[in-house]
């Protein structure tokens, strides 16, 4: 059985819940400005409710007019979705995403042969294969025949809304709330963005389930 041995890189974004939202652009040093850096991960319930929807973005702050070589996913680095179904913080199931040669091959839902930061790629699971769309063109999505998972991936705009300005000046203790209407920080920059629907039946456990997304480089 082939194996791609792969090593944790950097960063590392925890949730915990059914559905979830969080933000971390740029703010860890060893990542900043990185091609490994998380800035969001969503958990939700797909429009097909026997589906959830896994949608993790890096790379923030992509300018539309950034090179092609700023605005792709990185070859060496693999982002794995955690799933924990039984609450005690450890991964039942991971989704594994590495790009190649302009596309993302997806790999599971499937159980992790190790758990931590060391993981590994059984070439064997299933793996849906989509191509990664361009900026301002069309998604291009796919579904697996074999196991129902649908998937994404491409630069898109970043969907999450902070004021950084505004919440600067919380923190320096000149204002005491958020203005309504805000600013959006993020307006008008990109992320590069994975989204995986995967069948709950493939997930298991019952009730609420945990989970969290790492980016990890190859070995």
């Amino acid at each position: 059985m082939k194996k791609l041995k792969i090593i944790f890189g950097i960063g590392v974004l925890a949730i915990a819940g059914y559905f979830t939202i969080a933000a971390d652009h740029i703010d860890a040093p060893a990542v900043a400005g990185g091609n490994s850096d998380i800035t969001d991960f969503y958990a939700f319930q797909g429009e097909n409710t026997d589906n959830i929807a896994f949608a993790t973005n890096v790379r923030g702050l992509i300018s539309p007019g950034s090179p092609s070589q700023n605005a792709s996913f990185d070859e060496n680095v693999m982002i794995e979705i955690n799933i924990d179904t039984n609450s005690d913080n450890i991964e039942d199931m991971v989704i594994q995403a590495v790009p190649q040669d302009g596309q993302m091959f997806i790999y599971g839902p499937y159980m992790p042969e190790s758990t931590g930061l060391d993981s590994r790629i059984n070439m064997d699971a299933d793996v849906t294969v989509v191509d990664i769309t361009p900026y301002t063109e069309s998604a291009i999505t796919v579904t697996n025949p074999t196991n129902g998972v649908m998937a994404f991936a491409g630069l898109r705009d970043d969907p999450f809304f902070m004021d950084f300005a505004q919440y600067g000046e919380i923190i320096a203790g000149n204002a005491t709330s958020f203005n309504d209407p805000g600013t959006d920080t993020f307006a008008g920059t990109n992320v590069m963005s994975i989204v995986v629907e995967v069948p709950k039946a493939l997930i298991g456990g019952t009730g609420t389930i945990n989970t969290w997304v790492e980016t990890k480089r190859k070995q």
